[in-house]
């Protein structure tokens, strides 16, 4: 019987293929924010790529426009950021307040009807978020009062619920039911086995879903412009104002605080939580 064998040099050069491979992948993937960083350093008064010289003239000239927010527009860059920052905040909490039952209850409980309501859960994933939109406007619109930026919060909620939910729902599976059992044994009450046993265990899970709520609403455009107004424009939506009549170079270094921002998220999500209960 003869037995195949495998060359020893293909899993080096298997090695190599997938290391290159993964480099390009990666390069490309952050090619639009190595160009945006080295756009915001530019000096010149046109968009050129790359830059001809580089000085920190559009940072001193965002920093003005924060401070200073010229006469002449609708709403100042810090109107804006503080509205992204209510609505970011209040999209983390409901969502996280509504996930954590919904989450425990899908993961212990079989009833009829789970497995649609598991799929409406994840819909935001797949739905356009263009057709999103523009249906949450037409419902809105036929509502008897304004709800203000109420709407823009139930909007991000629901896009924000697929990662507040998987991410919980994930914890609670990897709380097996013995610990529950084991604190009705020593006498604790079934809410009380859950507060004081389940909740703690499903932290990661929670603080993973709270971070990706709050990025996910910070930066949230497309079903952000079919639903904004005049007071309640978020800061995505006032970068992209910026650039509707003549690109404006200093939304290049607004964007790259809005990179750092992310990233010191991510940042700190990697070191509350780690890979213990984070599922994208």
């Amino acid at each position: 019987m003869s037995t195949l064998r495998i060359p020893a040099t293909m899993p080096g050069r298997l090695g190599r293929v997938t290391s290159l491979l993964a480099t390009i992948v990666l390069f490309l993937a952050a090619l639009p924010i190595l160009t945006l960083i080295t756009m915001s350093f530019g000096n010149s008064d046109t968009l050129e790529f790359p830059p001809q010289s580089l000085s920190l003239r559009w940072y001193h000239a965002a920093w003005h426009t924060f401070v200073s927010p010229d006469a002449g527009d609708a709403l100042s860059m810090g109107t804006a950021l503080t509205t992204s920052l209510i609505i970011a905040v209040s999209t983390m909490l409901i969502a996280t307040a509504v996930s954590v039952p919904a989450a425990y209850a899908l993961s212990r409980y079989r009833f009829r009807g789970k497995a649609i309501v598991e799929q409406l859960v994840a819909l935001p994933l797949v739905y356009p978020l263009v057709m999103l939109g523009l249906s949450l406007l037409l419902v809105f619109n036929v509502l008897p009062t304004d709800l203000g930026v109420l709407r823009l919060i139930i909007a991000h909620v629901i896009l924000a619920l697929p990662f507040t939910v998987k991410n919980c729902a994930a914890s609670v599976a990897s709380v097996g039911a013995e610990f529950e059992e084991a604190a009705f044994v020593m006498g604790a009450s079934p809410h009380r086995a859950l507060l004081d046993v389940v909740l703690p265990l499903m932290r990661p899970g929670i603080l993973a879903g709270m971070l990706f709520a709050f990025i996910i609403s910070f930066n949230e455009f497309t079903v952000t412009f079919f639903l904004y107004s005049i007071n309640t424009m978020t800061l995505p939506v006032w970068l992209y104002s910026r650039t509707v009549s003549s690109l404006d170079p200093t939304v290049f270094s607004f964007a790259v605080v809005i990179v750092m921002v992310d990233f010191a998220l991510i940042w700190l999500l990697e070191k509350l939580v780690g890979d213990k209960g984070v599922a994208i």
